[in-house]
């Protein structure tokens, strides 16, 4: 008869999701999206959840690239 086995966890519990930030933060609206994708091409501690280093950011898979552009539309000079 077999039992069931409990492997131990070592070290610290992984990160916590963060939170999806809504308004008009900065670029805290932009961390934490739940369709983020770390870019694998980019370094491991790069992994942020920030958009940019998302790898749908600024390309037609992106759900959001409307707010993106939206956002650099507001720093162009009048």
């Amino acid at each position: 008869m077999r039992g069931s086995v409990r492997f131990p966890l070592h070290g610290p519990p992984p990160p916590k999701e963060p939170a999806f930030v809504e308004g008009d933060e900065g670029e805290d609206q932009f961390i934490g999206r739940p369709c983020y994708a770390f870019n694998s091409a980019l370094r491991p501690p790069l992994d942020d959840t920030r958009c940019s280093h998302c790898r749908y950011y600024l390309t037609a898979r992106c759900p959001h690239i409307d707010e993106f552009l939206d956002d650099v539309e507001d720093l162009s000079p009048e």
